[in-house]
């Protein structure tokens, strides 16, 4: 069996909408017909099962606790996808060293998925960074605000520093204008860092997403007809591609 693909969403500031995000995509990606599940991999502010109204058994920390195996711990959810829900406020998984890192890394490759979608605390400690590293691709999310793009370019500084091959793109997310915001980061990251960054796609802003997450329902359920759904399955369309898998004949 071969291991799912790793995604995580990473984002240099709160308040970007990367967790909505990470939930939307999974879900598209589910629609698509993949086995895929969403990790909440904030370990310290987890907040997916609250975005998702969901009341979880167990979670993260039980299963970096060895109290109950990673698989079993996915819970199922209606959008046709798994959730594997973290823990917030625990200062026990913030503070992961690099070996259990990259076992908790480990155990997500070994899930019987197509795709694991990590969703990323924001900011630049060493968990995020250990786990962007681990990552086949990471999603950097960032608006058009003046400090959102400073850090996503402190997101992509580290994770070239961490990961020289490893593969990243800018998801932008609210901006009237993302092709200003792409050639912003773009012109940094070929100027400082040596290697352009790849627009994975734009996902325009929208009044029902915030309607969906105050409902604690996934965008592609509660509206799934909206600018934004639509964004976030063309986007799902486009990663088997981005990752280099063989489309069908």
């Amino acid at each position: 069996m071969n291991s799912p693909k790793l995604i995580a969403f990473a984002s240099g500031k709160g308040g970007v909408g990367k967790t909505c995000l990470a939930i939307g995509l999974t879900q598209a990606l589910a629609e698509a017909g993949r086995r895929v599940a969403l990790v909440d991999g904030d370990l310290g502010l987890a907040n997916v099962d609250v975005q998702l109204g969901l009341d979880p058994p167990c979670d993260l920390g039980d299963v970096l606790a060895g109290r109950c195996p990673a698989a079993a711990a996915l819970l199922p959810h209606a959008g046709g996808f798994a959730v594997l829900p973290g823990r917030s406020g625990s200062a026990a998984l913030a503070g992961l060293d690099g070996a259990a890192l990259r076992g908790f890394a480990a155990m997500l490759r070994d899930l019987p998925l197509d795709w694991v979608v990590l969703d990323l605390g924001a900011g630049i400690g060493a968990a995020q960074r250990g786990l962007a590293a681990a990552a086949d691709l990471l999603i950097v999310v960032a608006t058009e605000e003046p400090t959102s793009l400073t850090d996503a370019y402190a997101v992509l500084k580290l994770h070239r520093r961490d990961a020289p091959e490893g593969k990243a793109g800018l998801l932008v997310n609210m901006a009237a204008q993302p092709g200003r915001v792409h050639a912003a980061l773009d012109a940094a990251c070929r100027g400082f860092l040596g290697q352009g960054l790849p627009l994975l796609g734009a996902v325009r802003r929208d009044p029902r997403v915030p309607a969906a997450i105050r409902a604690q329902a996934p965008l592609l359920t509660r509206h799934p007809n909206t600018h934004a759904a639509e964004d976030l399955r063309r986007l799902a369309a486009a990663l088997p591609r981005l990752m280099g898998e063989r489309q069908a004949a």
